[in-house]
């Protein structure tokens, strides 16, 4: 698979959590950890369950930072 994205950040999945039409993936990263917010049916069709090997690709082209005062 070829993407354009270059912010490729391979883990561990450590927990799905699902609702009812998406589910919270959350990958470990080595140490930190990312969720992703994704359908259930991409979740089955990934055949994700903890303990698999998955990336999380990030692809934006603004990230906002915040703080308070």
């Amino acid at each position: 698979m070829k993407l354009s994205a270059r912010n490729v950040l391979p883990g561990t999945v450590t927990a799905i959590v699902k609702g009812a039409v998406t589910s919270h993936v959350k990958i470990d990263i080595g140490g930190a950890t990312v969720t992703a917010s994704i359908t259930n049916d991409a979740v089955a069709e990934l055949g994700l369950k903890v303990g698999s090997k998955a990336s999380a690709v990030v692809k934006a082209s603004d990230v906002m930072v915040g703080v308070e005062g």
